[in-house]
């Protein structure tokens, strides 16, 4: 049989690795440590996000190990029933398929108590009842389809596939049976398409899904692909890249065809590899680590998929038929090397010949965004999550937009599908922002409050559609789903028709240190470093306007220059607001340099040391991109609108802010300009906003 044969091919694949003879291998230059230099940029755009349901605590089988298990309730995504009846399906890892009508859920399905005692779900992330798909003709044939997980050692069943290393739990997918595909409650009969080994806890079956694009009576209709990861193994093995097996794979099969090994499932004809000696023909592309989730664009009927990394790139794929995306020979795009030495040294630059290694390189990516110091072993705590590209009705600012995010930060990105090119440069990615339906900014950990016991920090955060092609996100931490109800833009509102202007003369500021200080009439000139003023921890030197009232809402516009040479690390301008006292106030931190940290932010003084506020820092990264990296004259915008706390600062006109924040810690204050330890100077300083009361 096909499984007893395979090991052998693996056997020598291993050997072809360890003797060097793989393509694309050589690595003589520098590993990288950095290799996505620019982070993702802030966008003006935010989503308001509204609560559609919330779902009942569930539990692992066995007991969890792992605290990151430790959720409320651990949902994975949320799709219409295609039927029309509006209904929405829920699954849950720790066992139990949901249908959710009017934003209420009940449970349609124990899948756990199907498959007990063999299921489980008390270890890796991604173990338990993973995922369903329902037929295009569910309405008239009620089937749909699962994934479940099933501790090696509690069945005797024997896979279809497995790796070279031991086999810890079988993935399984199911085909049911619904004998009234409108019942609110399952009954009826499932069979066993395929079971997969895997060696490791980690990277099994993950999305399973049919295309939404596909027309009845086309060769693509009624096909099911599966995204299987690689065991955990990919890092020390070539299983992605061998053909003989499903690991690291998108497969693409036939549920209701008979020509497979096993004789379950078909495998369709015009699959990539069908004809191929010794290649699985169920593959469609391959060269995965963990290819989370994937989605068709139902415009252009695009497939992109989210490709969580090792612990460096996550990265977004255009998928196309028999495409190799590299790993473990490569990580985005960037040589791997899986026999480092040390370590932290696993990424090289591509060779010169690399284009006839035929690789299949990301659409979209960013890096870990690791601290100065980071200790490249430890898990920083980053991962991809696909999503979808919007084409619904309901929020046109969306409109082809792919939108995804991280599932552990909670953050929420964007790109535009007109720059996701196949070997074109990577198109940039945008950070939206996140409201509440009464228009306060707000961060998915507070929306995911107050989170699970295992890392309240921790979102996993998914997404899913309905048949409209709305948005909905998910948190497993507190068990929520959101819908996507509208967009705002961030710091829009109005700040007041009060304005000071003409300010550079010294009888309008009031500076730490006045005799650092020249005012021209022109100019407000910080002409010496400032000196550590000690704690708490707060800027160096800076002067507060006095001319003017103290505002409440307020836009702060100055064009500013740093007069320290280019070739200083640390050079930087801060704008005052919400001024109180030496010890209460905010200011925007505007820095050439992102990896001394903290610096490029907005920030918060309270009678403590300084406090890093913006969206862009998750409290361990380098934050956001460098702003002001030259000698020339830049015009900066700060806007602060105290009555929902937000706050945007802007550089040299551009639409999309360089950072956001949201608090409300001070409602009013004065304004100034600033420095740490160099020099630079202001001109045009102008407020405009509303008095305080």
């Amino acid at each position: 049989m096909r499984r007893f044969s395979l090991s052998l091919l693996l056997i020598l694949s291993t050997l072809v690795t360890s003797l060097g003879l793989l393509p694309g291998r050589a690595m003589a230059a520098e590993a990288i440590d950095d290799p996505i230099v620019e982070e993702p940029v802030a966008s003006r755009l935010g989503l308001e996000l509204t609560e559609y349901a919330q779902f009942p605590q569930s539990f692992t089988n066995p007991p969890l190990i792992d605290q990151r298990l430790n959720r409320i309730a651990r949902i994975n995504t949320i799709l219409e029933l295609p039927d029309g009846s509006g209904r929405r399906a829920v699954p849950d890892l720790n066992g139990n398929l949901y249908l959710v009508k009017n934003g209420v859920p009940h449970v349609y399905l124990d899948v756990a108590a199907t498959f007990a005692p063999a299921f489980f779900s008390g270890r890796g992330l991604g173990q338990g009842f993973g995922y369903v798909t329902f037929h295009p003709d569910f309405k008239r044939n009620g089937l749909f389809y699962t994934i479940h997980t099933e501790q090696a050692v509690l069945t005797t069943a024997v896979p279809d596939y497995q790796q070279s290393e031991p086999t810890l739990f079988h993935g399984v997918i199911n085909e049911w049976h619904a004998t009234d595909p409108a019942a609110d409650t399952f009954s009826g009969t499932h069979r066993e398409l395929l079971r997969i080994g895997f060696a490791g806890q980690i990277h099994g079956f993950q999305e399973i899904n049919f295309n939404p694009t596909a027309r009845r009576g086309s060769a693509e209709y009624g096909k099911l692909y599966l995204a299987v990861g690689d065991g955990g193994i990919g890092v020390r093995t070539t299983d992605p890249q061998n053909l003989a097996i499903p690991h690291g794979k998108l497969l693409r099969i036939d549920p209701r065809g008979t020509n497979s090994p096993n004789g379950k499932y078909g495998i369709p004809a015009d699959n990539p590899f069908v004809s191929q000696a010794g290649a699985a023909g169920e593959i469609w592309s391959y060269g995965y680590r963990d290819p989370h989730r994937f989605s068709w664009d139902t415009a252009t009927g695009k497939l992109y998929l989210g490709h969580i990394g090792e612990k460096t790139i996550e990265a977004i794929y255009e998928v196309r038929k028999g495409d190799n995306a590299g790993w473990s020979e490569r990580e985005g795009s960037w040589v791997f090397d899986r026999a480092a030495t040390n370590v932290c040294d696993r990424l090289y630059p591509l060779p010169a010949d690399d284009a006839q290694n035929g690789y299949v390189y990301p659409v979209a990516a960013y890096d870990h965004n690791p601290a100065p110091g980071w200790n490249c072993t430890s898990d920083v705590g980053v991962a991809v999550a696909g999503g979808f590209v919007y084409r619904g009705n309901a929020i046109p600012a969306l409109r082809g937009k792919y939108v995804f995010g991280d599932l552990v930060a909670g953050t929420v990105f964007y790109t535009e599908v007109s720059e996701m090119r196949r070997g074109g440069p990577r198109a940039t990615i945008h950070r939206l922002n996140l409201f509440t339906p009464a228009g306060e900014p707000v961060r998915f950990q507070q929306l995911s409050s107050p989170g699970a016991p295992g890392d309240p920090n921790r979102v996993d955060l998914r997404f899913g559609t309905d048949a409209r092609g709305e948005l909905y996100i998910l948190a497993k931490a507190n068990g929520k789903v959101w819908k996507v109800t509208g967009t705002r833009t961030f710091a829009a509102g109005p700040v007041g028709h009060t304005k000071v202007h003409g300010t550079a003369v010294a009888a309008n500021w009031a500076p730490v240190t006045p005799s650092k200080w020249q005012f021209t009439g022109q100019e407000i000139i910080l002409a010496e470093a400032g000196t550590d003023p000690g704690p708490p921890r707060r800027p160096f030197e800076y002067a507060v306007l006095t001319k003017g009232p103290a505002f409440a809402g307020v836009e702060v516009t100055a064009s500013v220059r740093l007069d320290t040479p280019v070739d200083v690390s640390n050079r930087d301008v801060i704008i005052v607001f919400g001024y109180q006292s030496p010890t209460q106030f905010y200011y925007a931190h505007l820095s050439s340099d992102n990896t001394i940290l903290p610096h490029n932010g907005i920030f918060k003084v309270n009678n403590g040391d300084r406090e890093r506020i913006d969206y862009q820092w998750n409290g361990r990264s380098r934050g956001a991109n460098p702003a002001i990296t030259d000698t020339a004259w830049h015009k900066i915008k700060v806007r602060h609108l105290p009555a929902t706390g937000e706050i945007a600062v802007y550089v040299d006109g551009n639409k999309d802010p360089v950072f956001t924040a949201g608090d409300k810690t001070f409602a009013s204050g004065r304004v100034g300009f600033g420095s740490f330890d160099n020099v630079g100077r202001a001109r045009d300083f102008t407020a405009v906003g509303t008095p305080a009361p």
